[in-house]
Formats: C-alpha cells, sequence, structure tokens
C-alpha cells in the first residue's frame, strides 16, 4: 500500500497522492489523465478529482497500480473500483487491469469469443479476475506477445487449462508453455485469430490479430499521446531497432480498428483512419 511518509513533493494537497515506490510505467496516467501527470521519473497528482468520473477513474488507477504506488486518504470508491475489472472497452473486449510489477505494468486483455475466451499477456493473478473470468466462462488461450509480459500466466493457465500460445524465441520467459511458434511466418491459431512475428523489440516478439479487428500490439507500436500519433521507440528496442522497423511495415498489410498494446496508450480508429494512422508511423520510423 502506498504511504503517506513516502508521498512524492510534486503532488498537489488532496486526498490521492504518488509515493516513491512509483516505476514510472505509466498505467494511471492512461487510466485516469485529467489527475496524474508525469515529472519524468515517476508519475504525481498533478489535480485531485473534480468529478465522480474522475475520482472513479483514479480509483481504478490505485487498482491497477502494479507497484501500490497509488494512495487515497478517503478509500470510498475503491472496493468499487475492483470490481470494475476486467474493464469493458466494447462489447466482449476487455482492459484486465491489476497491472504486474513483474511486466513492468504491462497492460493484458481478455477478449471472449464463442469458441473459446482469449488472455493476451497477463495481468497479476489476483482471486477477483480469475472469479470474474470463471463467469465469462473461462479461459480457452493465452497469449503472450514476447518475454517481458508473461507475468502470471502460469497460474492462469493452471486454473483454467488454457493453452499459452509464446514464440520459440521468447520460449525461456514460459519453457512449459503448451504451444509454440516457430519461424517468422504469420500463423493462423483460431478461425479469425492470426499470430504475426515482429521481431524487433525482442527476437520473438509476436502480434495477435484478432477478427481483423484489434491488434494486440506487445511493446511493438503504440499510441503516444505526446506526439498524437502511433509510435515504435528506439529506445525500448532491445533486440533490432532495423528488425523493429520492416515488422512496422509488415503490420501496414493488415486491417484493424483497435491498437491494444502492453505498454503504452491504446487507441481505437475507424477503418479509414487506420491505414492512414499505419502511414504515418511508417513515415516516422523510416
Amino acid at each position: 500500500m502506498a504511504e503517506v511518509s513516502k508521498r512524492l513533493p510534486e503532488n498537489v494537497p488532496g486526498d490521492f497522492f504518488v509515493d516513491s515506490t512509483c516505476i514510472d510505467c505509466d498505467t494511471c496516467r492512461q487510466i485516469a489523465p485529467a489527475t496524474f501527470g508525469e515529472t519524468g521519473d515517476s508519475s504525481f497528482v498533478q489535480l485531485q478529482p473534480r468529478s465522480e468520473a474522475e475520482r472513479r477513474a483514479a480509483c481504478r488507477a490505485l487498482v491497477a497500480c502494479p507497484t501500490a504506488s497509488i494512495g487515497a486518504v478517503d478509500k470510498s470508491g475503491v472496493a468499487a473500483a475492483v470490481r470494475e475489472f476486467p474493464f469493458e472497452l466494447e462489447p466482449r473486449l476487455y482492459y484486465c487491469g491489476f497491472n504486474s510489477r513483474k511486466s513492468f505494468g504491462g497492460n493484458s486483455y481478455f477478449l471472449e469469443h464463442p469458441s473459446g475466451n482469449w488472455l493476451i499477456d497477463s495481468p497479476r493473478f489476483v482471486e477477483h479476475l480469475a472469479r470474474a473470468f470463471e463467469t465469462m466462462g473461462g479461459i480457452r488461450y493465452i497469449f503472450l506477445t514476447h518475454r517481458d509480459d508473461v507475468a502470471d500466466a502460469g497460474l492462469y493457465a493452471a486454473r483454467f487449462g488454457a493453452e499459452r500460445v509464446i514464440h520459440r524465441l521468447e520460449l525461456s520467459a514460459q519453457p512449459d508453455a503448451e504451444r509454440v511458434i516457430e519461424g517468422f511466418d504469420p500463423l493462423d491459431l483460431a478461425p479469425g485469430f492470426l499470430a504475426v512475428p515482429t521481431p524487433g523489440h525482442t527476437p520473438g516478439h509476436c502480434v495477435l490479430l484478432a477478427e481483423g479487428r484489434y491488434m494486440f500490439t506487445g511493446d511493438h507500436i503504440w499510441w503516444s499521446r505526446h506526439r498524437g500519433r502511433l509510435h515504435a521507440s528506439r529506445d525500448v528496442c532491445w533486440y533490432s531497432w532495423a528488425e523493429q522497423m520492416k515488422s512496422v511495415r509488415k503490420l501496414s498489410d493488415y486491417p484493424f480498428e483497435w491498437i491494444l498494446p502492453g505498454h503504452g496508450e491504446r487507441v481505437h480508429f475507424s477503418r479509414h483512419e487506420a491505414p492512414i494512422q499505419m502511414e504515418r508511423l511508417m513515415r516516422a520510423v523510416a
């Protein structure tokens, strides 16, 4: 739990605060951008919630924080925020919350599907989420984009008898995974679900394209609120920037509406806007 004694001096006075254990993962700023800002080293409370909607968002950020670095003097609303997860982004698509420190606060997602539900990357294992997934029909597949964001995937796989999917070059992070992607050609995993190897950030990084609408991009590309466009970063490319640029170009061949990253901000486009945004990205990284 966040400690008042460790409250960062940048916080404005009031109920919510961020303490010095913050790892600057950006989770709270994505969930409650009106409340939380950034110093360059951490998040902080830039403005106390001014409405019930802003307070609910701040409470969701408190719950999702991977390091429990957000505190509130008045904890009313926190229990209700727990119950909001998994948080619906649109029908059948959910943001899991409960981000994990093991993944440096990476986001994970849950997609309901008639032939079996999907978990994309993994949140912390918490009983609340596990029970919520049970009521929604369980988990059939766990798609792991790369080694950095597996978190508690093994615990969810054991709970639900789910099939974990990961690339051979990332297998050290889940050596007992049930399905291993080989090579670098796109691979149909199930009807409407395509794994696209996108090496660059790591050697075996993969993107999941679901139903021609959802692009789960791991740490490959994301929406940058500062740039106002899609972004890929050389600074957080651990394997090969040249390969990552090739992978960006590869993804431009596929239709999508949602970009759903592990790190960075998610975004929803119209069918018309999506290829325009990909073209902007390719020009930026060329």
